[in-house]
């Protein structure tokens, strides 16, 4: 019974638990079919909303597109525009080319047409010339020529006059340029000319001992060194008075030895001017020797040297010739490189252009015939010798090298205080001056300005053009070079002016 009651139970719970496993399993079912369901109906909103949006995007790319399209057509449009344009203009310029062409072609018809009558008037005229001239055809010709040769020379006289004065004003450019540049890259001391030397003195005492007894020491001292000492009242000082400056130099180291040692007598004289000699000898060959260390000149001879160290001591209007001659190699250097010329060749040029004054005290003739003479004498070339001959107008250039050494001459002496004259040398110049221009025929007033270096020449009209205005200026000019020895340049200025003065009442 038990067993049975044990049976029952156990079919009872399988078929209990087949119907709790069967309710189970039927959830689960509902449960996934749910989910199914539900997934599919997200599915589906998703691939609604993905064919929405995939719509979308389809519309904004077919705008897009169209957009595109619609650029491409306007740039289209636009270049047809511009080709039409361009279409057009090439039709008009083509035909206004074809029109000109028919211009040209009438001109050159209308042209040949003139030249066809042009050809019929010149016969005519031709043939009338010899019927009223009696003239034939050759002798016509000839009539025509020198008139037509007549009004060629007087054009061309008016064209070289306005020529050579345009060259004549961009070559007084250039020359200021250069001889500006020259002039500001050079400077010099000045020296002042003189004629006497004052040698000081320790004591009045001493003036005796100079002197000698009944002036034996005095006249053994001017005879020896060819000079004059002059004692006076001038206190504690004698005055050494001598034309050449060597021996004037060579007297006052004399007199100062002799003063130094206290001895004074004949003898003593002899020794110390020999002494004095010797040192002169010394520091002109040192001078000479500075001067072309200095210019970079290594082709003198000795000698040579020797004379260009005289210049040392000698002057000329004031002015040291030694350190002119430097100053003016200098500048004649610094001109030569702005033009191209020979700089070795101006250098020394301009050194030896007064080399004649180492010696024209000692020789007769002037200071340049001297220097062509030392020129020739130590072989140097025709350069150098036509620039120590030219360097005062006696000859003519033979290059441009002598004729930069005449202008550095000019510039070197016309520069304020390198140069001085008396007061009785500056009227009797500037008298001179205005003298030379009076002497012309149709000059009324003469005045000389700007301490001679400039006159004017006030000419009356009535008696001169303006073509003999111009001529005078020239004659006047060319008479001052012949005539009178100048530093630097003067400037001729000739006026010719006419007034007419009414009244009215």
């Amino acid at each position: 019974m038990e067993n049975l009651i044990l049976a029952g139970a156990l079919i009872a719970g399988l078929i209990a638990g087949y119907f709790f496993r069967k309710y189970q399993i039927g959830n689960k079912l509902d449960s996934i079919e749910g989910k199914v369901a539900k997934a599919l109906e997200e599915a589906k909103t998703k691939e609604k909303e993905l064919m929405l949006e995939a719509k979308a995007k389809a519309l904004e790319i077919v705008e897009q597109a169209k957009k595109s399209e619609q650029d491409f057509r306007n740039q289209i449009l636009k270049v047809e525009e511009r080709l039409s344009k361009k279409e057009s203009d090439l039709e008009r310029k083509s035909s206004e080319l074809d029109k000109s062409m028919a211009e040209s072609a009438k001109k050159r018809e209308d042209v040949l047409k003139i030249q066809e009558e042009l050809r019929a008037v010149k016969q005519q005229q031709l043939e009338q010339l010899q019927k009223i001239s009696n003239l034939n055809l050759e002798e016509a010709k000839k009539v025509l020529l020198e008139a037509t040769e007549k009004n060629m020379k007087e054009e061309l006289t008016m064209l070289t006059r306005k020529l050579v004065g345009q060259a004549r004003e961009e070559a007084d450019k250039k020359a200021r340029e250069i001889v500006s540049l020259a002039i500001q890259r050079c400077a010099s001391e000045v020296t002042s000319e003189q004629t006497t030397t004052t040698v000081a003195l320790p004591n009045e005492v001493m003036k005796g001992r100079i002197i000698g007894k009944e002036g034996r020491n005095i006249r053994t001292f001017e005879q020896m060194l060819g000079v004059e000492v002059i004692v006076d009242d001038t206190p504690d000082a004698v005055v050494i008075s001598g034309f050449n400056s060597v021996r004037r130099f060579i007297a006052k180291l004399a007199l100062e030895k002799l003063i130094q040692d206290g001895r004074i007598h004949p003898a003593k004289i002899e020794e110390a001017t020999e002494k004095a000699k010797k040192d002169v000898a010394e520091m002109i060959k040192e001078a000479g020797e500075a001067a072309v260390y200095e210019l970079g000149i290594a082709s003198f001879p000795t000698k040579l040297i020797h004379l260009i160290g005289r210049l040392k001591f000698r002057t000329s209007y004031g002015q040291n010739v030694l350190k002119h001659s430097i100053e003016m190699a200098k500048l004649a250097a610094l001109m030569a490189e702005e033009v191209g010329a020979d700089v070795s060749v101006v250098k020394q040029g301009a050194l030896l252009h007064d080399i004649g004054k180492a010696l024209d005290q000692d020789m007769e003739g002037t200071h340049v015939e001297i220097g062509k003479q030392i020129a020739k004498k130590f072989n140097l070339p025709e350069k150098i010798v036509n620039a120590i001959e030219a360097h005062h107008g006696d000859v003519e250039y033979t290059s441009i090298e002598a004729a930069i050494v005449d202008a550095a001459d000019n510039i070197s002496g016309s520069r304020p205080g390198a140069r001085r004259d008396t007061y009785e040398q500056y009227i009797q110049r500037l008298e001179e001056l205005e003298n030379i221009a009076a002497s012309f025929e149709g000059v009324e007033k003469v005045y000389a300005i700007q301490a001679g270096r400039e006159i004017r020449v006030f000419v009356k009209p009535e008696k001169l053009d303006d073509w003999s205005a111009t001529k005078l200026a020239r004659e006047i000019a060319n008479k001052i070079e012949a005539e009178l020895k100048y530093p630097g340049e003067i400037r001729v200025m000739v006026i010719r002016e006419t007034r007419v003065i009414e009244y009215a009442r």
